[in-house]
């Protein structure tokens, strides 16, 4: 059976300030999905949240960027958005950015993953959800999870794995995309990864076949439109198991800290946090960055799940860790490398403080001049 994986995320309104998301807004999208189900639209869906961001999870056959999908989406949102108004939530509708809909919710605001693929006799899947933090947040945990042996033995060890796959690189300013192979593209691969500001991954395939593995949504808000309108907060779907990572090597990146930019105003580097759904909220600095790992198995397109995959006890250490890299982190305030640099902050004011000192300088220069 065909079936077609949608996840798409939007923030349309924070309780309170930028740090939860209102029930009452979960219950206006599933309503709406809901409703499509019945009437055969979908085949199944589940509703996910992490900090302020809404991640719609949707099956069906009707393949990736369909217009009927992206546009239930978009009403799913707007119906929260009518009740972020009414309950006066911060940022209502922030990361919707037209007025009306245009055939596909891609570059209108909300982030989208999805992947259409045969389902296979078990077909376990993971959907990853991020607040306060960018599409280049998965850049690290892809290429472990798809091209390091040190993670994921099954690279080594599984027949179906050892040709390696290919990796989709997006550059977000130009718009263009490289396909680069590995184990032979490695290098060159980390290469671009590594400056998480200008490349994001957007699609993994599996050499062997060419097989879908996983794919990452990669709109940039700020890019979009031309100012600070909200963080990214991107999602992920990926596939495991059977010629695939397994589970454990899905999640292991996330084990080992890593810092992302993002969290406080998009404008700062802070150390992404495995955590499950009802630790997703956010306040410290609202952070630090959160992902959640939703599993689910796939049974002629129901969605069998899902399992809250960090609400484990072996994530704690981690959690804890995260803590001090917080810390640290936050006794730079607002210098380097806290502080984005100026070109890649979110919310800035330093094209207007740059003019406010130019007329300090010509003021002080005035005085010293009339002394």
């Amino acid at each position: 059976m065909k079936v077609t994986l949608s996840v798409i995320k939007a923030d349309v309104g924070g309780y309170v300030g930028h740090s939860a998301t209102h029930p009452k807004l979960i219950e206006a999208t599933e309503k709406v999905l809901q409703e499509a189900k019945d009437r055969g639209m979908l085949i199944d869906f589940f509703v996910g949240k992490v900090g302020d961001d809404i991640n719609l999870i949707m099956t069906h056959q009707m393949g990736v960027d369909n217009e009927e999908i992206h546009k239930l989406a978009w009403d799913a949102f707007l119906a929260a958005t009518e009740v972020a108004k009414e309950l006066k939530l911060y940022g209502a509708g922030q990361d919707l950015l037209s007025d009306t809909f245009s055939g596909n919710v891609k570059g209108m605001g909300p982030g989208v993953a999805e992947m259409e693929f045969e389902e296979r006799p078990s077909e376990p899947v993971v959907v990853f959800m991020a607040d306060k933090t960018s599409p280049s947040a998965w850049n690290l945990p892809l290429y472990e999870m798809f091209a390091d042996p040190m993670n994921t033995s099954g690279l080594v060890i599984d027949p179906k794995m050892h040709e390696g796959f290919t990796f989709e690189v997006l550059e977000l300013k130009t718009g263009e995309t490289f396909l680069i192979p590995t184990p032979e593209g490695l290098y060159d691969l980390l290469a671009l990864l590594g400056s998480i500001t200008r490349y994001v991954v957007t699609r993994v395939f599996r050499r062997k076949d060419g097989e879908i593995a996983a794919a990452a949504s990669s709109q940039r808000l700020s890019l979009i439109a031309g100012k600070y309108v909200g963080k990214d907060d991107p999602v992920m779907i990926v596939r495991s198991q059977s010629g695939f990572p397994a589970i454990g090597e899905i999640l292991e990146p996330f084990a080992k800290p890593f810092y992302v930019e993002g969290w406080m105003r998009g404008s700062h580097m802070g150390p992404l946090m495995p955590v499950p759904m009802h630790m997703a909220n956010v306040s410290r600095f609202d952070g630090p960055p959160r992902v959640v790992a939703l599993g689910f198995q796939l049974a002629n397109g129901k969605l069998i799940g899902p399992r809250d995959l960090f609400d484990d006890p072996a994530y704690e250490p981690v959690r804890q860790e995260i803590h001090q890299m917080a810390n640290i982190m936050r006794r730079m305030g607002i210098f380097e490398p806290s502080r984005l640099p100026e070109d890649e902050m979110e919310y800035t004011a330093l094209p207007q403080i740059i003019e406010r000192v130019k007329g300090y300088t010509q003021e002080i220069k005035g005085d010293f001049e009339h002394d």
